[in-house]
Formats: C-alpha cells, structure tokens, sequence
C-alpha cells in the first residue's frame, strides 16, 4: 500500500517534480515553503490543490526562485526570470476573451422583424432581457470583473464568482473571490463535475493586529447550503451581544411557529413549500447563508473547515442588522458560480494552462541564467597576463583592465583572452528552441504570442493558417465557460426577481456570453468581399454587415445600420417602385412615411349661362355621357365663334 502512496495522478500531478510541492513518501507539500496551504484547518484533500495555487502564481510574479530557494536551500537569488509564464497567461486570456464580449439573447433579433410585421411577446421580452443584463453589466463593470477572474482561471485552473443582492442599489452585486478559499463540500472528497454541490464554504484566515494586545488570530467561514425550508427566525434580542443569534419566530400566542410570508405547510409530508417567481411549481429548498468567525485556538486538532464547531462560533451581522446564522436568503439556488479552466474529466476542478509547462519554464529560466552569466564573460572578458614587467616579474598581482589603460609587457610577454561568445550563442540558440517548443506545447503560435518579427510576416492567409492549432484550444476552453455565465445570467434574472425590482418580471429567459474574435482581421479585404458579394446579389445585407462587425468596423447595432444603408439607397428604392409599383413597400424600404399613391381627382367641365338646363336634363336612355359632353363643347365651341 505504501508504494501506492508514492504515485498520485491527478490534475496537479505535472508539479510533483517539485520537492517542495510534494515529498518522496505522501506527496504532500512542504510545510515551509506552502505554510497556507497546510493549516490545519484546511481539509487534507485541498493541500495539493492550494499548494499548486501559491506554486502557479509564484511563476506568474517571478518568484520562481524563491520556491527553489527554499526547496534547495541555496542562494537562487541570481536566477534570470524574464516573465515567459506571465506572458504566455495574458495572451491566453486575451485571446480567450477576444476583442469584446456580448451579452445576447435568444429570440431578440425578432423584436424588430425586417418585414414590418408585429413582433411577438416572446421577443419583445427577449430583447428587454437582452437591454437590462448589457446594463445590469455595465453598472457592475461586468467587463473588469470578467478580465479579474479569467486571469485566475487560466493561471491556477479555478475561479469563482459570487452574487448578492444589494437593496441599497437595487441590483444583484458581482464579486470575485479567489480560488484558494473556496471550499466546496464535495461528497465523498470526490463529487460529480455535473452535479454542483449543496453546501460551500468561503473561508480566509485574519491575522492579529499588532497594535492590539488583545487581538488573536481568527478564521472566517462564510457558507451557503442547500436546505428544506424551515420556520422564520428573527435576531435573539436576548443573547450575548458579543455572540448574536437567530431564534425561531412564533405568533403572538408564543407556541405557533411563524412562516415566512407565502409560505405553504403541507402536514401531510411535513414540509414547508414556497413558490419562487421564476419556477412553475412551488419547492421546498432553500438556500441558508452563515457568517461566521472562530478563534484559531478554539480550533481543535481533529477539525477541519467543514466540521468546526458551532459553540465557538461568532456570527457576524449584515448592513439591516440581520444576524447570519442560518439566514433564509429565499433562493432555491446557491448564488455562487465555479468557473473551471478547462472540462472537469473525473471530479470539480479544473486545470491550469501552466501546469503541463512547468519543466518547460524552468529550463528557459535555467538557460537564461547560463546566458546572462556567458553575457558577462563575454563582456568583460577575462585576461592572462604572461610576463607583464622585468621588474614586477616575481610579484603576481590581479590588474583591472578597462578602456584606455596601458600595459607594457616585459619580453616575450603576451596577453591570453578567453573568449566565451561561442558559448553564449549557443545558449541564445538553445533559448530559441525552448520558446519555439512552448509555443507547440502550448498550442499558441509565434505570430499569437506577438514574437513573430513584423518584418518578416508572411502574408495574411499565411497567418491565418498559423492560427489552427489555436483554434480548437479556443474552442476548449469557450465550451468549458459556457454554460457557465449562462448560469450567471440566469441567476442574475433570478435575483432581481427575488428583490422585487419593479422592472423585473418573469420569465426567466436563456442568455449566453458571445466571445469576440481572437484573429487579426484584414479589414480592407473583407470590406471588398462584402461590398462584391452583396452588389452580386448572392449575400444578404444582414450577412454582409454581420461579416463587417465581427471584422472589427464600428457597428453597434446591425439592424439600425441596414435601416441606415437602406435610407440612402434611393437607386435599389426606385427599382423596387418600378417592380412593385407600390409606394408603402418603397417608405418602408427607406425608412419613410410615404402616402398611397393618391387617386386622380374627377375632371369637371366649365359651363356656360343658359346650358345649365341642358346640363341638368337626364340624358336620353341609349345616349353616352361622353358623346353628351363631346356635343356640349361642340356647342360651346361654336357659341364662342359667332360671338367672335
């Protein structure tokens, strides 16, 4: 069994080549160099994780050697570290995340049909879904919460967001939390990647304060968990006010239990139901928030962050007063979302993108440090005096040589240089290698990771085939976020439901992150694809202009710059006259308010005094009224010639 020990395989393993991250007998990690990560406090299942947590960021800051400084116990203070593992982070991200980032929904695009009709409920909802989340978004700065957390995402393999309602600004809050102190409660140390688990803690230490002698050090717990719903409780007036506590509430007869308002009993199952706005049949689930603080001496030995006890528990109050101890956040979900960097195979976490490049990094560090060392040789080469002086000739003494100085060599003297450039080219060589391997390995190319020399570009169809090992890494990684902010999106709707926003109403509809493009886009040439295509008449317009803002043109709503292309298209507008003959169909086209063709008004012949009777007399029953008028002007005619 104990060699078993030895060999652990799991998402960390890639780092097990380090001492200080993991021992020759238990593989777990040094004490000294991960203190954190082995608190007793913390779960013993989470101190490889942690470890690996300090260990990625450590090579993320440059402070690579100060792991092995501790870990060789040697002076690592001269180790080149010229930030190769930042710079591979921030390109993964900002690839990841392409150039912008859109909040869409489903069924929008119809709230404004193309053909004039009358949209449907369904997408007027859907489209002011889509307005209030992009504006939900941008109070919360959406954006620098988002570039936050998949900065620990790609680095350490896990991040997570943590929602709450604020009443004060009528809006669901969006926070990140760092990895390194969630603690979900996974059954059996294991857990499903399908299933998210009914209880998390979020739990950090706090040092004593030094300026105060009665400070101690304390940890804070603050879980969320899953649970039948229970009677209502209210704020113990009557407890200790350095340990407040929640109570039950009763009626006024003081042994009826109360309900929170629009809850249900059911006696005969013996539960309590609640009907949320955003389901369709009432649940008995809800979610309970504590907040907690211990003493780290209270702290036994035997317990962990999922079993501290509760008598030595301080419970902290929030912003109305309300004690959290078990507090009914009347959700039936918990407001929190695991982001892992890549798809779970066999458990919870995810994988960092640096992990399978440690070994890589530390040989591009040892060789830089070669290099820096050759480079001063190099330099400042050292020197051989041979026979320097007659007079001195039995004295050996060490000469500075710089720039203008002078030797005169007795005879047969001679100067002997060692000349290391041979050695650091082959370093820089072998530096060369190592980049072009971590741009294999990592699936990111040169002209990705910005190393390819603009000058010797190739063209541009040439770059966009160099970017295909990159694109299924992309793919990988976007379709292991997905589901996840469309969870956040969801739970947003469901907490400005739950705050009882007056512009919030059900229901709940599907929203998804769209990523913008991570490819460099010849704008000149798509413009000329367009502008071809759609003159042939073998693209749309929608197509066409869709094509020019995934290209990078400013166009923020494609629907309003067709309306705009089309109110100025006065030729295809008189075509469409000609072919139709329909003015209605040409102002729609245009954007206009045109009238119907109005009909031609009735012609009305001029009379003469004394015809009035002959114009009033009914017409004969076989005479035509146009040979009637025909002979009237006649008359009128002749009339006006005898008069003349």
């Amino acid at each position: 069994m104990g060699l078993f020990r030895k060999f652990i395989v799991d998402r960390w393993g890639p780092l097990n080549y380090k001492r200080a991250y993991a021992d020759d007998v238990y593989q777990r990690p040094s004490r000294e160099v991960f203190p954190g990560a082995m608190r007793g406090w913390v779960p013993e299942e989470d101190h490889r994780r942690l470890a690996a947590y300090t260990l990625y960021a450590a090579y993320a800051h440059n402070q690579a050697w100060q792991v092995a400084a501790i870990q060789d116990g040697s002076d690592a203070s001269e180790r080149r570290e010229f930030g190769d593992p930042a710079m591979l982070m921030d390109a993964l991200v900002s690839h990841l995340l392409g150039s912008e980032q859109t909040i869409s929904v489903a069924g929008a695009e119809d709230a404004e049909p193309a053909d004039g009709s009358t949209p449907t409920p369904e997408a007027l909802h859907a489209a002011d879904v889509q307005d209030r989340l992009r504006k939900w978004a941008t109070d919360e700065l959406f954006a620098l919460r988002m570039q936050q957390n998949e900065r620990k995402t790609v680095r350490e393999g896990d991040g997570v967001y943590l929602l709450g309602w604020d009443a004060a600004k009528q809006r669901p809050r969006l926070s990140v939390v760092d990895p390194g102190f969630y603690f979900p409660d996974l059954p059996d140390n294991a857990g499903d990647s399908a299933d998210y688990p009914t209880r998390i803690h979020f739990a950090w230490e706090i040092e004593a304060d030094p300026r105060d002698p009665d400070s101690r050090a304390k940890l804070r717990r603050i879980t969320y968990e899953l649970a039948p719903i229970g009677t209502a409780t209210l704020t113990d007036l009557d407890a200790d006010p350095k340990r407040p506590q929640r109570a039950p509430a009763f009626a006024p007869d003081g042994a009826t239990p109360l309900l929170h308002q629009g809850d249900v009993w059911n006696p005969e199952a013996g539960t309590i139901s609640r009907h949320y706005p955003w389901n369709d049949k009432p649940s008995t689930i809800t979610c309970y928030l504590t907040d907690a603080e211990w003493l780290l001496e209270d702290i036994k030995a035997d317990q962990d962050i999922h079993t501290l006890d509760p008598r030595y528990a301080t419970y902290l109050k929030n912003a109305d007063g309300e004690v959290l101890d078990h507090l009914d956040l009347q959700l039936d979900f918990i407001p929190a979302v695991h982001t892992p960097n890549t798809i779970p195979e066999d458990g919870h976490w995810g994988e960092s993108s640096l992990s399978k490049l440690m070994q890589l990094f530390d040989e591009i560090q040892g060789t830089d440090t070669d290099s820096s060392q050759a480079s001063a040789t190099t330099g400042a080469p050292i020197i051989g005096v041979v026979n320097p002086d007659a007079k001195n000739n039995r004295k050996r003494e060490l000469m500075r040589v710089q720039p203008g100085l002078m030797i005169e060599l007795g005879q047969g003297g001679n100067l002997i240089t060692v000349d290391t450039s041979r050695m650091l080219a082959e370093l820089r060589n072998k530096t060369e290698e190592l980049l072009g391997r971590l741009s294999v390995n990592s699936r990111m190319p040169a002209v990705a990771l910005g190393t390819l020399d603009p000058t010797k570009a190739p063209s541009g169809f040439s770059i966009a085939l160099s970017y295909g090992p990159m694109d299924p890494l992309m793919d990988f990684m976007h379709l292991a976020r997905d589901h996840k902010y469309g969870l956040l999106f969801k739970m947003v709707q469901r907490l400005f439901m739950a705050g009882r926003h007056p512009d919030w109403a059900g229901p709940v509809v599907e929203a998804r992150l769209t990523w913008g493009s991570y490819k460099p886009t010849d704008k000149q040439a798509v413009l000329e694809q367009v502008r071809g295509a759609v003159t042939d008449k073998v693209m749309s317009w929608e197509t066409g202009v869709r094509m020019l803002a995934e290209a990078g043109f400013p166009i923020d709503d494609i629907g309003e710059e067709i309306e705009r292309i089309q109110s100025r298209a006065f030729a295809q507008a008189k075509d469409l006259a000609d072919a139709t003959g329909d003015s209605g169909a040409v102002g729609d086209f245009l954007g206009l308010d045109l009238d119907p063709d109005p009909v031609a008004p009735a012609v009305i012949l001029p009379t003469t005094p004394g015809d009035e009777a002959t114009a009033d007399a009914p017409a004969a029953d076989n005479e035509d009224p146009e040979n009637v008028a025909t002979s009237t002007n006649g008359q009128q005619g002749q009339n006006r010639g005898n008069t003349r």
